[in-house]
């Protein structure tokens, strides 16, 4: 059996919020676009099948819940570890 696809976004902006918010989220046909957004503006993608199914059940606009807080800063660690990367690359290339 074919697993459904399952994508969520998040935003984060320290000034304003308390803790990541999640902006998007979907099963399917939803995810797919999310996915498809997230490559064609080069927003990083991260794959856990267990942080995502949590992420698709908070409602969109709103802040993950602190059982969240380790996983998603982990997922941003990561994030911020490969933007350094690719700074670095781009920099070293030119």
């Amino acid at each position: 059996m074919k697993k459904i696809k399952q994508a969520a976004a998040l935003k984060y902006d320290r000034e304003k919020d308390n803790a990541p918010k999640v902006v998007a989220s979907g099963k399917g046909y939803i995810a797919e676009k999310i996915i498809q957004l997230s490559v064609e503006n080069n927003i990083p993608l991260v794959q856990d099948e267990n942080v995502v199914r949590m992420l698709c059940s908070v409602p969109i606009d709103s802040e993950i819940p602190e059982e969240l807080y380790e996983a998603v800063a982990q997922i941003i660690a990561f994030v911020f570890e490969m933007d350094s990367k690719a700074k670095k690359n781009n920099l070293i290339t030119k």
